[in-house]
């Protein structure tokens, strides 16, 4: 794996003090990644969503040949200068044209797609014509060459069709299996390792002892990253023990381009994420003006980047999607593109100290009188996982904002597609 960041290594009296924004987290956290190196082939059934690693240029003109933009009758214009009648010899199908030469007053029925027999160089809707026998009769007369494609309307030999760095849609690759092209150059997928600490955490299946629970902040992190496209691996749970801790991180490091950890960023005695991403590595550590997700750890362990989340569920998803989400989407080598946010009006009462940038979970509803509305889920504790599954967003509550009545106007992040 080649670096990515460039980072200086920090002690713990050059870490800032201050308390930082959401968006001077993010935008420290952006600035330095560039999208990983390596590339692989891919067959186009395998290539939806993948990123271009090379532009691809047309090899030929399409349409390539002239052909009918409609099911009708094919002939010389200038024949109707004579007569609207018209002798049909013979019938040019998709990919049966018509092999005859047309003669004056002669035409051929033909169907969309259909090639264009070389002497005919308009095409007369069937709904313009009236049919006794062979012979038709053009009720309307068109415009010379209508409804005729002619060669490369689409694309001409030589043109780029696809620039490197596109993220490849399901009409991407139809047109390179327009141009022929069976197999594509891709961005690797960036590899994501990730695990959680804690000694009360427990895993499914196994009994829980006093004080311990069940984890689940690997399985809302695995599912976000599969959101994403990237190759995952799940190192489970590691003990509250800087060597278990240690050799997790390096474990990581040596195969992932990207760490998350959940747990132990805060400033507890058994909290050992920040002081051994300190002494392997190199970290930013700050303390963030935002609810839920005050604490994160940021940082390198050689090439491999790393994130520290909170260990409450909630505030693991909230910072997922704020910062994680946009830096793996670097690393894909997408262009980057804000969360999708709108305003609503508020339901219910909203309770909140100035201070921090909050991000509370609400239900969206919309109807036409009243358009977009939404309603909080209640407690807003960071714990609460349940809240997360019955929201459907997150309401977005500036710093500075206190306590809000119902019928305000805030705003909204839609968790569709996102979560």
């Amino acid at each position: 794996m080649t670096a990515r960041t460039t980072m200086t290594p920090e002690t713990c009296d050059t870490v800032p003090t201050g308390v930082l924004s959401v968006e001077q987290a993010r935008e420290r956290i952006l600035a330095p990644l560039r999208p990983v190196s390596g590339t692989e082939r891919l067959n186009l059934r395998q290539a939806l969503g993948r990123i271009l690693a090379v532009e691809v240029r047309a090899g030929f003109a399409v349409p390539s040949y002239r052909n009918a933009s409609m099911d009708g009758y094919a002939f010389t214009h200038a024949d109707l200068a004579h007569s609207r009648s018209l002798q049909q010899v013979g019938i040019s199908w998709a990919g049966q044209p018509y092999a005859g030469v047309l003669k004056t007053g002669e035409c051929v029925r033909i169907m969309t797609g259909a090639m264009v027999p070389a002497q005919a160089d308009t095409v007369q809707m069937q709904e313009n014509v009236s049919i006794e026998g062979m012979r038709i009769t053009l009720t309307a007369i068109p415009e010379p060459g209508a409804n005729i494609r002619h060669p490369g309307e689409d694309m001409q030999a030589g043109d780029r069709v696809l620039q490197a760095g596109r993220k490849l849609n399901a009409a991407d690759l139809g047109l390179l299996a327009s141009l022929a092209i069976p197999e594509v150059d891709v961005l690797r997928r960036p590899r994501v390792a990730f695990l959680s600490t804690g000694d009360e955490l427990q895993g499914i299946g196994q009994p829980l002892q006093p004080g311990q629970l069940y984890d689940s902040n690997r399985y809302t992190l695995q599912a976000m990253l599969e959101q994403l496209g990237v190759e995952t691996c799940d190192l489970g749970v590691v003990h509250d023990d800087p060597e278990a801790v240690r050799a997790a991180f390096l474990d990581a490091a040596s195969r992932a381009d990207l760490l998350i950890t959940s747990g132990g960023v805060s400033v507890g005695d058994a909290d050992h994420v920040t002081n051994t991403l300190r002494e392997i590595g190199t970290v930013s550590f700050w303390r963030m003006a935002m609810k839920p997700g005050k604490p994160l750890a940021h940082g390198n362990i050689g090439d491999c980047l790393f994130f520290g989340l909170p260990g409450n569920p909630v505030s693991v998803m909230v910072t997922f999607l704020l910062f994680v989400r946009p830096a793996i989407l670097t690393l894909r080598g997408e262009p980057l593109t804000a969360l999708p946010e709108f305003s609503a009006t508020t339901l219910t009462p909203l309770c909140k100290e100035p201070g921090r940038k909050e991000y509370q979970r609400g239900i969206l509803s919309h109807n036409r009188q009243q358009g977009y509305q939404v309603g909080s889920t209640g407690k807003q504790e960071s714990h609460l996982l349940r809240s997360m599954s019955q929201a459907n967003c997150f309401i977005v509550l500036e710093r500075e904002t206190g306590d809000l009545p119902a019928g305000t106007r805030v705003q909204v992040i839609p968790f569709d597609g996102l979560l």
